[in-house]
């Protein structure tokens, strides 16, 4: 008596070194479950397993063939590396041939010897493996996430990209920050320019890194997964599902033309039914990972490839773009824009009703290299110019200049001075009265301002004489010099950026905020098995946990009921026309296109 299909299948999964007796069929037992008992090395098992896979790769096995093992005695295999080993092979159809079995040990065996030549490829593809692993890891991902979101929070309260001499000032070594912060922490640890340092850029290599795994190793497979058509054979299965029914006297075909309406997409073979809908919800999550990318790349690209600069231009003059800013990184490559030069041709501020500033506003020309004018605007703050690349924002603004008559000579320019920086600005200049230079001290008027709305003057003994307001033309007399404040002229405080990166994070947030809604569509699946005139109806959903019941159910309530007493053929396929319509208790489904399998 020779082995039958099933111990054939085991024959060759024991890879050759184990007999078993001839034993006819009393192994395949019932619904063509084979299982035999027998000694297995834990190593031996797990080749086992492995040609298992790659039968189903080279399609001599399908894929819907299932293996399992139970270990008898689990704490004999742990000790001495052998054991009972139960192995359970099913499957409705027969099982391969010992000859097809035999040439695919053979493929595989050439396959491995191919790669241990190859200096070791097995090693290798073990170590990628746990890397992945590694990577993919969620408390890995999260504890980035945090490290990252915690060098943001240092790089938004320690002013970045200042001179040394700024931190110096600002966080001296006798009156730390918060008690410890001192300016050999912020430039030792390049506090200075957090998001242009090493480490932060390693860490978003290595964020993205854990975002590529965890797509391949994650997400990919679940997409796979979810499109693959797969039909339930056994009543038992689809009746253990979230919501399952069994329909008496139904066709599973109107249960298929029903779906379909629902926005299902129907696969049919035979006695079973496949349907899915919100497939999208499944891809979502690997483009939340791409859009994270993306902003990622797109944040690099701007640390190493931008260019940024700022200029302080009273009102009247001008500049060229390329003399104002300066590279980023390596990656910075200058544009034909630098060759513009930016004028500006007034400067004014808007005040609220209280005095304060409440806007500052440039009129600003743009002009080629032949002086001919190109573009010109109006910036204030939050509405910047664009052109040819470069954002000019509007981020300052200071007094440059008073413009006096003394006695009625004039005007002069006195140069203005910041006294006082921030919320509170304060400017002044001085206005000499006597040239003798036997005076070690000089004498003269003092004039202070702290915006363009008016002025104060201060004699020579630093009392306070009166206050005038620009462009008024009313003399003050000082120590006995009539004065007329004409104008304050103010000066604007220019961001020159261009950032090739802001494009490319953009698109990301907007692909991250698309795609973050997407992944709440539910993902729904239907399976169904016609057993004579019975439609045994089963399904699950993701997300959609209260409505997806409802929904089914509203179906299986319009399956029309078989009147006549004519037995449903499940032996052949069924085939729809892709313009046929069946009306279904009195409502009609227009049939797009049902998958039928033979």
């Amino acid at each position: 008596m020779g082995y039958c299909n099933g111990c054939q299948a085991l024959h060759y999964l024991q890879n050759s070194t184990f007999s078993l007796p001839e034993c006819g069929t009393r192994n395949w037992v019932l619904k063509n479950r084979l299982s035999a008992t027998c000694t297995f090395r834990k190593h031996e098992f797990s080749n086992g397993f492995l040609k298992i896979f790659q039968l189903k790769q080279r399609g001599i096995l399908p894929k819907s063939f299932k293996v399992r093992a139970k270990a008898k005695d689990p704490e004999n295999l742990r000790k001495k590396g052998n054991s009972q080993l139960k192995i359970v092979l099913e499957e409705r159809q027969t099982a391969p041939s010992l000859s097809d079995m035999t040439m695919a040990n053979e493929n595989s065996t050439k396959e491995q010897s191919q790669q241990v030549a190859f200096g070791g490829f097995p090693i290798f593809k073990k170590l990628w493996k746990k890397a992945l692993k590694f990577l993919s890891s969620l408390p890995l991902a999260i504890g980035q996430l945090f490290v990252i979101a915690g060098l943001l929070a240092l790089g938004t309260v320690i002013e970045q990209g200042e001179s040394p001499q700024f931190y110096f000032e600002k966080y001296p070594e006798d009156n730390p920050a918060f008690g410890f912060l001192t300016w050999r922490w912020v430039l030792g640890l390049c506090l200075d320019h957090v998001y242009t340092a090493p480490y932060f850029l390693g860490l978003c290599i290595l964020l993205a890194a854990s975002l590529m795994a965890c797509t391949t190793t994650t997400q990919l497979p679940m997409v796979k997964v979810a499109r693959r058509w797969s039909f339930m054979k056994s009543r038992s299965a689809i009746l253990k599902l979230d919501v399952a029914d069994s329909l008496p006297r139904a066709r599973i075909q109107d249960l298929g033309v029903l779906l379909m309406g629902a926005g299902y997409e129907v696969f049919l073979s035979n006695s079973a039914l496949y349907g899915f809908k919100g497939l999208a919800g499944r891809l979502a999550p690997i483009g939340v990972h791409g859009a994270l990318l993306l902003i990622m790349a797109g944040a690099t690209f701007s640390s190493t490839g931008a260019y940024r600069g700022s200029v302080t231009v009273p009102q009247g003059l001008n500049f060229r773009m390329g003399d104002v800013l300066n590279p980023n990184g390596i990656l910075s490559r200058p544009i034909s824009a630098f060759a513009t030069e930016v004028h500006v041709n007034k400067f004014y501020i808007d005040y609220y009703e209280n005095g304060e500033v409440s806007q500052f506003h440039s009129d600003i020309s743009l002009r080629n290299m032949d002086g001919k004018e190109v573009l010109r605007k109006t910036i204030s703050v939050n509405h910047p110019l664009r052109f040819g690349g470069v954002t000019i924002y509007q981020t300052d603004w200071g007094i440059s200049a008073l413009q006096v008559h003394k006695d009625g000579a004039g005007p002069f320019n006195l140069a203005m001075a910041t006294l006082q920086n921030g919320d509170k600005k304060l400017f002044g200049t001085f206005l000499p009265l006597e040239d003798d230079s036997s005076y070690t001290k000089p004498k003269g008027i003092s004039i202070l301002a702290r915006d363009l709305q008016s002025v104060v003057l201060y004699d020579q003994e630093g009392k306070f004489v009166g206050v005038r307001r620009p462009g008024s033309n009313r003399p003050i007399t000082v120590d006995g010099v009539d004065i007329v404040v004409d104008d304050a002229i103010g000066s604007t405080g220019l961001e020159l950026k261009m950032d090739p990166g802001v494009p490319v994070v953009y698109a990301g947030f907007g692909a991250l905020m698309l795609t973050t809604i997407i992944s709440y569509f539910s993902h729904s699946q239907v399976w169904a098995l016609q057993e004579g005139t019975t439609v045994v109806v089963g399904g699950k959903s993701n997300r959609e946990k209260l409505g997806f019941p409802v929904e089914l159910n509203r179906i299986l309530d319009s399956i029309p009921e078989i009147v006549s007493n004519e037995l449903v053929e499940t032996n052949e396929a069924v085939s729809l026309d892709d313009d046929e319509v069946s009306l279904l208790s009195e409502n009609k489904f227009e049939i797009n296109k049902m998958k039928v399998l033979s």
